[in-house]
């Protein structure tokens, strides 16, 4: 079975656990291929956690979950050095984030340095203690939660560590249809009749992937478009007086890089040795989302992110 085909059936896995949530599943696998985290944002019990607990079941990794709560210390997630007295020295001893797959759950209920300590991790793949770096797996991936609902007793982000995320997903409620699959797959698995997963990928597997996903061709005139939909959210007014007015600052150049990775992940996992406009389309809500900063005259009138890109989007000739 090829590469493409392995993924191919562990979609089709993730698709039959996690009912009602295709965009999340899909960008679970992008996220994968295209080696970057994820920060997913929904109301509470909408899988978040048993997608990500699913798709550590059909890959070679370990998986660990941590709650953050108010009261967490960097070295909780990190680790730390525990003094030996039979032995009179110090020896390290991994926190969670020595794993493959990594749930931070609640990210914003965990205090500055906390979220400092794991986005260092995200984005160095390693750790350090003292005078001593400890190097991450070379599979690692953390999807990072947020509740909307509650902002009391939260530490929102900040707007320049967001950017460590490759992509901001939002996850909604499923439809009626959806409602009602889950509740026979819930019944399902409380009776035991649950259906066997597909063969586990191994992580050379994976990492193959990557290197397929990431030779995707991309055409002169598609990556000139995608350059010139992240330079519009730093210069508006070239295409609208209306969208100066509502961003006080636009994309960095990471966004670039993070767009060209996904809109590759998004062609493979299509079956495509190309990347399309319509590729980067798919993605780009996903990748900006967390990366503009609106003006107080956009919230005030209610427009969104998800506004001002698609606003853009409409503006930008594609190729």
């Amino acid at each position: 079975m090829s590469v493409q085909n392995q993924f191919l059936s562990l979609h089709e896995h993730l698709n039959a656990h996690i009912v009602g949530q295709p965009h999340l599943t899909q960008r679970l696998l992008v996220a994968l291929l295209a080696d970057g985290h994820l920060l997913v944002e929904g109301a509470p019990g909408l899988a978040k956690t048993k997608a990500i607990k699913t798709l550590a079941e059909g890959i070679e990794a370990d998986f660990q979950r941590i709650q953050f709560t108010p009261d967490l210390l960097p070295a909780d997630i990190t680790g730390s050095d525990i003094y030996r007295p039979q032995e009179g020295t110090f020896s390290f001893q991994r926190g969670p984030l020595f794993h493959n797959l990594v749930l931070a759950d609640e990210v914003n209920r965990a205090p500055a340095k906390v979220q400092s300590a794991l986005l260092e991790a995200m984005a160095e793949h390693q750790i350090s203690v003292g005078s001593t770096t400890y190097p991450l797996p070379s599979l690692f991936m953390v999807m990072a939660t947020q509740n909307p609902i509650e902002q009391e007793g939260t530490y929102p982000l900040p707007e320049a560590q967001m950017d460590r995320f490759l992509m901001h997903v939002l996850v909604g409620y499923p439809g009626v249809d959806s409602e009602r699959q889950i509740l026979r797959l819930s019944r399902q698995e409380a009776s035991g009749a649950v259906t066997p997963p597909p063969p586990r990928l191994s992580q050379e597997t994976i990492f193959a992937a990557r290197r397929e996903a990431m030779s995707v061709h991309m055409a002169d005139n598609v990556e000139e478009y995608l350059i010139q939909l992240v330079l519009a959210t730093r210069s508006p007014d070239n295409y609208s007086k209306e969208l100066k007015h509502w961003l006080d600052y636009g994309a960095s150049p990471r966004a670039t890089i993070a767009l060209d990775r996904c809109s590759r992940a998004q062609a493979w996992l299509d079956g495509r040795d190309f990347v399309t406009p319509d590729d980067i389309r798919a993605v780009v809500n996903d990748v900006l989302r967390h990366r503009l900063i609106l003006s107080f005259e956009a919230e005030a009138n209610g427009i969104d992110t998800d506004q001002v890109i698609d606003s853009l989007v409409n503006l930008v000739p594609s190729a």
